[in-house]
């Protein structure tokens, strides 16, 4: 598959996940995970990450990331990452992302890969499900000037 490919159908993804339409994400999800390069999947989570970025910019009125405000995570509950390491990826890969952290979502990313299989597939899914939540606010809520 080509990264143009790649992108269309990674925002496909996207889309049927705002829409709550969870079989035709896993089926854009499967094509990806078997059509992809790791540098291409890569590209994908990027992707989410970003159309998450500027859906919280939209929410919250405030440019992220360079010159902007940053995302900063807070564990409410100690030892919760270590509970679910694909929540754990999705949400420390957002903040990365967000903030333009590229080493740290390179890190991240490969950390992913490197746990395999199920976790890897949770890690991409968890990141599409937190993105695809806060495309929903965004959406639901009145834009900030």
């Amino acid at each position: 598959m080509d990264t143009e490919e790649a992108k269309r159908l990674a925002f496909k993804a996207l889309a049927h996940a705002v829409a709550d339409e969870p079989l035709e994400v896993a089926d854009v999800l499967e094509v990806l995970g078997h059509g992809c390069t790791d540098n291409q999947m890569y590209g994908v989570c990027c992707g989410f990450a970003n159309a998450g970025k500027q859906m919280l910019e939209r929410l919250h009125g405030v440019r992220i990331g360079t010159g902007g405000a940053m995302v900063a995570l807070r564990e409410l509950v100690p030892g919760a990452a270590e509970q679910d390491p694909p929540q754990a990826f999705a949400v420390r890969f957002f903040a990365a992302a967000s903030n333009g952290d590229d080493a740290m979502t390179l890190a991240l990313f490969n950390a992913a890969v490197a746990a395999g299989g199920e976790q890897y597939v949770d890690s991409v899914c968890a990141l599409l499900a937190s993105v695809a939540g806060i495309c929903r606010l965004a959406l639901e809520a009145p834009a900030c000037e």
